[in-house]
């Protein structure tokens, strides 16, 4: 069996699929995409493509290795993205092809099921108490919202006092038994997010997530003596070297490494392993589609250390196109009790409706993050 074509698509709300086909008609499919900037990581994928037509797609690691390491320069979120789509696909192709699930290939499942969570309150975060009992109300027994807007590198007692109203409504509604976790989506520069960090644990949030951007982690050191809350971060940080300082400081206690971001399912599954070292929970980001989400559940079940996992069920983002609309049998990711049951067809255990993407992908999308600024003019992060 030899690698034949790559086919890249672009579908709404903001998603890049790719299906490998092999010289056998056999196709498996991958979510290479940078949120943002879908063509410049469709351009990276079909710079790597002439490598693999005519290669064996069961030789994943070997791939991955020249992918990676075969230029000059590597990494980042371009290229780390366009990786992990093609390795998503090779192993859909591998599971299709020898008939289990992915994890079966990584040693098995380690559990039964996944406990998801369900966003809650968009971008700018407003009605977050009615939002989290609609989720309740679905099964969910676990959300994520984010905490604040905008903020300066010093900014006012008032947005701070804001988002813990947010939070305590959401605490309200949910009382003891809703976990809520807390995006600060690196929009908080290091001195608010020490004030925010306590001023939130008063109501128990599941975790504080990228309390500040990834270039500034040495941070988390201050931060992480502010607050007992739990510290994560990683959908920024890309392969397992980018993750390995992180581990080695100590102040992190979940990673959020992204399947479609980090390097693919052995690529993660491996920064899994080095987490479960340090003794560091791991919490796959996965904001994005149905493929990057089935390529989650996959290492989800063979990963000890995984405790939840992130899905775009009717997020802020998914506005024309939701998760489940390019999949033939949306029941694969039925959720019951706030969990979700591991995939057991072969492959990703998902079937692409393919007459649907290519439908989708005639029309495409060009999703870009808005631009936000300070009341002073400055930018801000988004």
């Amino acid at each position: 069996m030899k690698v034949a074509s790559l086919e890249l698509f672009k579908v709404p709300p903001r998603w890049l699929f790719l299906k490998v086909t092999t010289d056998e008609g056999l196709a498996g499919w991958g979510e290479p995409v940078v949120e943002g900037r879908a063509e410049t990581v469709r351009t990276a994928v079909e710079e790597l493509s002439g490598y693999l037509i005519g290669k064996d797609p069961f030789r994943i690691e070997d791939h991955f290795q020249v992918l990676y390491r075969g230029g000059f320069y590597r990494g980042g979120p371009v290229l780390s993205s366009a990786v992990s789509g093609i390795e998503q696909a090779l192993w859909d192709i591998k599971g299709k092809a020898l008939g289990v699930p992915v994890y079966e290939l990584l040693g098995g499942a380690a559990r039964d099921r996944i406990r998801v969570y369900s966003w809650i309150g968009g971008d700018r975060p407003a009605e977050v108490g009615e939002a989290a009992w609609s989720q309740m109300a679905a099964g969910f027994t676990a959300v994520k919202m984010n905490a604040t807007e905008e903020l300066h590198y010093i900014d006012s007692y008032g947005k701070v006092d804001a988002a813990a109203a947010r939070l305590a409504s959401v605490r309200e509604t949910g009382g003891p038994g809703l976990d809520i976790g807390v995006d600060f989506h690196g929009r908080v520069h290091k001195s608010m997010a020490k004030v925010l960090a306590r001023e939130l644990e008063p109501y128990r949030p599941m975790f504080l997530e990228e309390p500040v951007l990834p270039e500034n982690n040495e941070a988390l050191r201050e931060i992480s003596r502010h607050t007992a809350t739990p510290i994560a971060t990683g959908e920024r940080m890309f392969t397992r070297w980018g993750f390995k300082e992180v581990l080695k400081a100590g102040f992190v206690d979940v990673l959020q490494p992204d399947l479609s971001h980090a390097g693919g399912i052995l690529e993660t599954r491996k920064i899994a392993a080095m987490a479960e070292a340090y003794d560091v929970a791991i919490a796959p980001h996965c904001p994005l589609g149905p493929i990057s989400l089935a390529a989650s559940l996959q290492l989800d079940a063979c990963t000890p250390n995984a405790f939840i996992q992130e899905q775009s069920l009717g997020i802020h983002y998914n506005e024309g196109s939701d998760l489940l609309d390019y999949l033939t049998d949306p029941g694969v990711f039925d959720y019951e009790d706030g969990y979700v049951a591991l995939p057991t067809a072969p492959g990703l255990g998902i079937e692409i409706d393919e007459e649907k993407v290519r439908a989708a992908a005639r029309v495409g999308h060009d999703w870009k993050n808005p631009v936000w600024r300070n009341p002073d003019g400055t930018v801000a992060e988004w």
